[in-house]
């Protein structure tokens, strides 16, 4: 009886991991059901819809956010406020008189205002800012790399739980052919009641383990869906077809992941960024310009016009009177006087028409204030040493950015050789794999013809098909380890390997 080899290659998942841009990756909707999921289309759905990896991005606008607000600081804080009053009309007294209107009075105000303080911290924390959001970027660079990684593995325990499925899939059949051979020897008069029952046991068994490894492949899907951040969709394949493993040198690796793993750039930024806070944190050691602006309006209007009107017809006439009894002492005297002018003092129509129209002036025909321009350089003196703790402060964060840069590329590196390690020894290790397989399998035949003639038991073909069994479970399980470790390099270097 022939056993196909399983369609399963000695693939990578390196092109899987094709640079994407994720601010314009276009829409993807979840697989349908029936339809093929390739790696590719899985890492893609992963980045719109993980969870966790949406998390990361999000930090983005607020990096932009902090790099618009240190920028902003080169340009002016523009205030304005309006504001109104209500007084009750009632004199104030002060030393014994009375001041004060006796009518009710409303008034409004408007103002602007603008200012400006512009020192070298100022052009040091603009700096900080886009370094930060840099280190920000890179930080979700660090996160899609993490999410394809985990993305990845998942697909591929998936994809081994199918191999392994079709195994056992195949050890059914073999199992089924087993029993029937069995039924016929004992007809024939050759085999035993116990070799029939012994085969109905091992075909038994071997249900179960199918239905286990069948079982364990829907699992398997689900967790890749819960890595997806979607729901689960039924009867989604997975498409087995992975590009070939390219071809790599530990030398190239390494290189390559000392200039372009995220984690190391973000670490690389963070110290930049440490270099700026320290020259904003002595920048405090100069002076500061200061600029300011402000003009403002008012106006106010009374609630009784008519007595306004009334108080200003009453002192004109009195004006009227004074004048009249000023100039004819004047007269009576011989002096020069101004007697008939004083009858032209008078309350007219056009003094009432003019009060009338300065109440109606109120709440918005403002009277602008005069304006005022401020110029200032202010520098502390003494400030109880808060500027050299802000140094020393600035200053050990720096020191502790540069110990972490270090640690960060002595973990890369690490992280790159033992991959690299394990992905050559994985390599190995499928050839070794592929021939216990071939010597397995010719064992498995030889048993069988062994078996069918009468020259073995059937403990001893039960014995060759478990054989074999191990054996093909051990290659699949060689196969994806080689896969995983290419994973894990690609992880470890921090971008694709093609």
């Amino acid at each position: 009886m022939r056993f196909p080899a399983l369609a399963l290659a000695l693939l990578s998942v390196g092109t899987a991991f094709a640079p994407t841009s994720l601010a314009a990756q276009a829409a993807q909707a979840a697989p349908a059901p029936g339809s093929t999921l390739t790696l590719t289309d899985a890492i893609a759905l992963a980045r719109q819809n993980n969870p966790t990896f949406l998390t990361a991005a999000n930090a983005r606008r607020t990096a932009a956010a902090n790099v618009r607000a240190a920028s902003s600081w080169f340009l002016p804080n523009v205030n304005t406020n309006f504001g109104g009053q209500y007084r009750e009309g009632r004199p104030e007294f002060f030393a014994g008189q009375a001041f004060g209107s006796t009518n009710d009075q409303l008034s409004s105000s408007i103002g602007g205002s603008a200012s400006l303080n512009i020192s070298r911290a100022t052009f040091s924390d603009r700096k900080v800012a886009i370094a930060q959001a840099e280190a920000t970027e890179a930080d979700i660079n660090a996160a899609d790399a993490n999410v394809r990684s985990l993305v990845a593995a998942q697909f591929l325990a998936a994809l081994q739980a199918q191999a392994r499925a079709a195994l056992q899939d195949t050890l059914l059949a073999t199992t089924g052919a087993q029993l029937e051979l069995a039924r016929a020897r004992f007809q024939v008069g050759s085999g035993t009641q116990l070799d029939v029952q012994r085969a109905e046991v091992a075909n038994g068994q071997q249900q179960v383990a199918a239905l286990n490894a069948r079982n364990q492949v829907e699992i398997e899907k689900v967790r890749l869906f819960q890595q997806l951040g979607i729901d689960a969709v039924e009867g989604v394949r997975l498409d087995p077809n992975l590009p070939s493993a390219p071809t790599l040198q530990l030398a190239d690796v390494l290189t390559m992941a000392r200039t372009s793993n995220p984690q190391l750039d973000a670490a690389r930024l963070r110290q930049d960024a440490a270099k700026y806070s320290v020259s904003s944190a002595r920048g405090s050691y100069f002076p500061t310009l200061g600029l300011s602006a402000s003009v403002n309006g008012f106006t106010q209007r009374y609630t009784n016009t008519d007595l306004l009107i009334s108080g200003q017809r009453a002192s004109l006439v009195s004006q009227r009177n004074s004048c009249i009894a000023r100039e004819e002492v004047r007269a009576a005297v011989g002096l020069p006087n101004m007697l008939d002018s004083c009858s032209n003092i008078g309350f007219t129509s056009a003094d009432e028409a003019a009060i009338r129209q300065a109440q109606s002036q109120y709440p918005f025909d403002f009277t602008r204030q005069p304006y005022t321009l401020n110029v200032s350089l202010s520098l502390p003196i003494f400030d109880r040493f808060r500027r050299e703790q802000q140094v020393t402060q600035a200053t050990v964060q720096r020191r502790n950015a540069e110990n972490e840069l270090r640690n960060q590329e002595l973990r890369v590196a690490a992280d790159v050789q033992t991959a690299f390690l394990q992905y050559t020894n994985a390599q190995q290790a499928v050839t070794m794999q592929e021939q216990n397989v071939r010597t397995a399998r010719l064992a498995l035949s030889l048993a069988q013809e062994r078996y069918r003639v009468g020259a073995i038991s059937l403990v001893e073909l039960v014995q060759a098909r478990g054989d074999f069994e191990r054996a093909e479970t051990d290659r699949i399980t060689a196969i994806y380890d080689v896969q995983r470790a290419f994973a894990q390099l690609e992880a470890a270097t921090g971008r694709p390997l093609r």
